[in-house]
């Protein structure tokens, strides 16, 4: 047996540290200033709560198998995760961009959402990270 099998709550670690990383890089990119907060933002992709609980469905999937309970609760809270990522979020946008529109002396972050297509790409990339690091 390998590492990550015995411990298989560091996969999520890993992918949540992944994900930080790679938003962190993002806003570099964007000429943001280098700020580690930027990287924390919840409203950003790639999401790091969405991460965590995909790697972690993955990795109870691979040691367990899919008709497990730990699998099935572990999924439950992952649609639950990535629903309140798309739609949930996608209607405090609304709200905020109608109080923007509306209000003058105080703005609301209106870039709150995540599309579906980007939730479901990263969702690909927190599989592969917990398939490999599960391997490892």
């Amino acid at each position: 047996m390998n590492y990550f099998y015995e411990h298989i709550f560091i996969i999520p670690i890993i992918a949540f540290i992944i994900s930080v990383i790679i938003k962190w890089l993002f806003s570099i990119q964007k000429k943001w200033k280098l700020d580690l907060n930027i990287a924390l933002w919840s409203w950003w992709m790639p999401s790091a709560h969405t991460a965590v609980t995909v790697s972690l469905t993955t990795a109870l999937g691979l040691k367990y198998w899919i008709n497990n309970d730990l699998f099935i609760l572990a999924l439950t809270f992952t649609v639950i995760t990535i629903y309140d990522a798309i739609n949930i979020r996608y209607e405090a946008w609304l709200h905020a961009w109608a109080l923007n529109k509306h209000i003058w002396e105080r703005k609301f972050r209106e870039s709150l959402w995540h599309l579906p297509s980007e939730a479901f790409a990263w969702s690909i990339l927190w599989i592969l990270v917990a398939v490999i690091t599960f391997y490892l």
